[in-house]
């Protein structure tokens, strides 16, 4: 009984502890900025909902979170669509050298982006792809791919190779037993992969600042840079970091059902 209330009372001061930036970032992105500077409060004083129609109207706010929902849903699609093959041929077949190919792809995903910043930045710059929605998708790509891979291998692993061989016997083609028999059955991977891909995507600010500029600048780039002359306009930063979180928690919300099994399956 000890060890049941000190273990409720360990994990809500975690919830707080961790709730608590989050309220403070939407405790402020209702205040004017001179009440977030001038006193300390735990609720507005002034409630105020200018922060957040600065963020709709003003384009050099709003395009940022198109720039990144365009990049994000483009990484996704592309690193999911490239992982799947690669993911049933190491779960399925037996190749020279496929233990060190698939610890090489994991090596990429433990390399920090700044190693690749100088080779992506000359690269895109030649072929002209600097400050596109693509540039970064296809950089992200290098990270999300390998653990997509990963994910993935161990869901198609659960699902027994008879399946793929009655599949055969029964005159079906690879790519149709692939889409209309193989992909509903480790949807779930398909899910958590989905949702780590666009964890990732999202979050990453060296690549996607530097590779970016204007047409393609994302949200997380506009928000470093919100200083002026009339000083940091902290209201609204609040406001955009408050909207920052909603894609996240909706793709969570969406895909909790597949996370959980795949910590069930013990790949994630």
């Amino acid at each position: 009984m000890m060890h049941k209330k000190m273990s409720s009372t360990i994990l809500i001061v975690f919830l707080l502890g961790s709730l608590l930036p989050i309220y403070w970032m939407l405790n402020m992105s209702l205040k004017t900025n001179e009440e977030i500077v001038g006193v300390l409060s735990l609720w507005p004083q002034q409630l105020t909902f200018a922060n957040y129609h600065t963020i709709f109207t003003d384009r050099s706010w709003y395009s940022g979170y198109i720039n990144s929902m365009i990049y994000v849903a483009l990484n996704m699609v592309m690193s999911v669509t490239v992982a799947l093959p690669a993911a049933y041929a190491f779960s399925r077949y037996n190749f020279v050298g496929d233990k060190h190919l698939f610890f090489w792809l994991l090596t990429n995903r433990m390399t920090p982006p700044a190693v690749f910043l100088v080779p992506f930045f000359q690269l895109y710059s030649t072929v002209g792809l600097m400050d596109t929605h693509l540039a970064v998708a296809l950089a992200h790509m290098v990270f999300n791919v390998p653990l997509a891979v990963w994910i993935l291998e161990g869901f198609m692993s659960g699902v027994p190779k008879e399946i793929d061989e009655t599949a055969y016997i029964d005159g079906y083609s690879f790519p149709r037993f692939f889409i209309r028999i193989f992909l509903p059955m480790i949807k779930s991977g398909v899910g958590v992969t989905a949702f780590f891909c666009f964890m990732f995507s999202w979050v990453e600010l060296l690549l996607a600042r530097t590779l970016t500029s204007v047409n393609a600048k994302p949200i997380a780039a506009t928000m470093t840079r919100t200083v002026s002359a009339a000083g940091m306009d902290w209201g609204v930063l609040a406001a955009a970091g408050v909207l920052t979180i909603v894609p996240g928690a909706l793709v969570i919300w969406f895909v909790r059902h597949y996370i959980a099994k795949g910590f069930a399956m013990g790949r994630v």
